[in-house]
């Protein structure tokens, strides 16, 4: 990753670190004040794709930012990785604004943290992939090993639904639709996925191809 980029790199973990822990502070204020207590606080926002896709993209981004230092950084600089995470962040982008965001009026600083999380940390991070992520090492068949990333989301949902019977989003809820057209949703949220996958596999290699080696990212 070109040394240019990193301060690009580190602005944006900042801001998602940022975030996500005050997203963390306000998920704990709403479940106490619920009567519920600071755990299931906890439990609730470990819950939301949007946070575990939002802690990798931070992630990425602080690797990418202090570079390779070790196993876990390593592996969070690959272009592989840092693609399949693009493909999760544009799906939470997509989803949110367009199924979701009319179903809920979020207050004061929610309304901060709905809006980075859904909109400016997607928004960066593509960026930043386009800009400064290598994409020469792209494969078509490396879209298939990325799906496991959802597809182990979705077993995780209905698990711990088994057991608590809440659901993060209305797509996934069993009580009201049921195993069958859950699964159903689930299958066509996954071709989203693969979708997303594909175009951007292709835009890295025809970016690959319309850039010349010397200035390639």
């Amino acid at each position: 990753m070109p040394n240019r980029y990193r301060l690009f790199a580190a602005i944006a973990a900042l801001l998602g670190w940022f975030t996500l822990a005050l997203q963390l502070l306000l998920s704990i204020q709403l479940s106490i004040a619920n009567g519920q207590g600071a755990l299931a606080g906890v439990w609730t926002y470990i819950g939301y794709f949007t946070i575990l896709t939002n802690v990798l993209v931070a992630l990425a981004l602080t690797a990418d930012a202090r570079g390779p230092r070790g196993t876990l950084s390593r592996f969070f600089t690959r272009p592989d990785v840092h693609t399949a995470i693009s493909m999760s962040i544009v799906i939470v982008a997509a989803i949110y604004n367009l199924m979701l965001r009319q179903l809920w009026q979020p207050q004061g600083w929610q309304i901060v943290t709905d809006n980075i999380l859904h909109v400016v940390m997607p928004v960066l991070f593509l960026l930043y992939w386009w800009l400064a992520v290598p994409k020469a090492t792209l494969r078509w068949p490396q879209v298939i090993v990325w799906q496991l990333y959802p597809a182990t989301y979705f077993a995780y949902v209905l698990a711990r639904g088994a057991v608590d019977h809440w659901y993060p989003y209305p797509f996934l809820d069993v009580t009201k639709l049921g195993y069958l057209l859950v699964l159903v949703d689930a299958c066509a949220v996954l071709l989203v996925f693969v979708a997303v996958a594909l175009l951007l596999v292709a835009l890295g290699r025809w970016q690959v191809r319309r850039t010349p080696l010397s200035v390639q990212p």
